[in-house]
């Protein structure tokens, strides 16, 4: 049950029909306080086949979705085509959430973010490992000060390819959450020093960064595509303080929280019954329910698309450091 029990549910459409997009399509079908008025996809066939999983109605037209007079829509299309029918949303002011990466282009991302303001539209991304229980676990230790002085991160994440057409996809697309997990843990990245290679398959599908913090700690990335989700921590996020060091493994598997001089480790793993932490879906699921408080009362996103728009600034910086052969500094991060 939810707070907003006694309140109409909220019509919400979902545009597109791929993969992720199903969990959208699953979610706001499933929930009682909202209801899917339709999905929008390109293809007849296939949108008709989501329309019919989820009992709503199909469409292939962005018009025709918004004479359904959605109150919120979400957005889960190819991770390069997502600039022309944002800012087409973002014109409506409508609330929207959509999916990372926000853009491939820092001026389509600013384009974005001006039609927004301009709007005064509702502007979410969906940065869901924030969700994950041993992130959330971790957040709260980093903040009540169990690690001490933060001095180093790490964020290792990837498996197969996910080609597209930019040679650097997989530092936009995939590890933009590094970028914006280790900002959420540890504070703003200053600069940065990348490498990276080519050896596999032509685009830049394995790289490694340095990284500067702006409160003095340091960090370093490694994003591939060229390994396999199959392995044991493909992700794997460590934080390590002058008092203590909190290891993610796979996002929502494990915790460990370690105190400087101790032996015993503490852990955290999902219980028996505790099947939502273990589902990395269930972090889309999480972030939701702020989504949907946040439209009902008026507030803020809980994740603003701004935060999209940092994560590629942080990434065109390591490209530049790439392509440079030196160490970038990145312009400070919003308030």
């Amino acid at each position: 049950m939810t707070a907003f029990e006694d309140e109409l549910p909220l019509r919400v459409g979902v545009v597109g029909t791929g993969g992720w997009g199903e969990q959208h399509a699953r979610i706001f079908a499933h929930r009682p306080d909202t209801q899917l008025v339709g999905v929008l996809g390109r293809d007849a066939a296939k949108t008709q086949a989501r329309a019919t999983r989820y009992e709503t109605t199909p469409f292939t037209s962005l018009e025709a979705l918004l004479d359904a007079a959605p109150e919120l829509i979400t957005v889960c299309l190819p991770n390069e085509g997502h600039f022309d029918t944002t800012l087409r949303l973002l014109e409506t002011g409508i609330p929207l959430l959509v999916e990372k990466p926000l853009v491939f282009d820092l001026g389509e991302a600013d384009r974005l973010l001006a039609a927004a303001e301009a709007s005064g539209s509702f502007f979410a991304i969906n940065f869901n490992h924030r969700y994950a229980e041993p992130v959330r676990r971790a957040k709260a230790a980093i903040d009540a000060g169990e690690l001490g002085e933060l001095v180093f991160a790490t964020w290792r994440f990837g498996g197969e390819a996910n080609h597209g057409t930019s040679r650097h996809a997989n530092l936009i697309e995939t590890q933009c959450h590094g970028f914006d997990m280790l900002e959420h843990l540890v504070g703003p990245i200053s600069s940065v020093m990348a490498q990276m290679t080519d050896k596999t398959y032509g685009d830049w599908s394995t790289v490694a960064l340095a990284l500067e913090f702006e409160n003095g700690a340091v960090g370093t990335m490694l994003g591939t595509y060229d390994s396999s989700y199959a392995y044991p921590d493909s992700q794997l996020v460590e934080v390590n303080g002058t008092a203590g060091r909190a290891v993610i493994r796979d996002t929502v598997r494990e915790l460990e929280l370690s105190r400087a001089g101790d032996e015993v480790t503490s852990r955290w793993r999902a219980g028996y019954f505790d099947d939502e932490a273990r589902w990395f879906a269930g972090t889309f699921d999480r972030h939701v329910d702020d989504v949907l408080r946040a439209v009902r009362t008026g507030g803020p996103p809980p994740i603003h698309a701004r935060a999209g728009r940092r994560a590629l600034e942080l990434a065109q910086a390591a490209i530049r450091s790439h392509e440079l052969g030196q160490r970038v500094a990145v312009p400070a991060a919003p308030a």
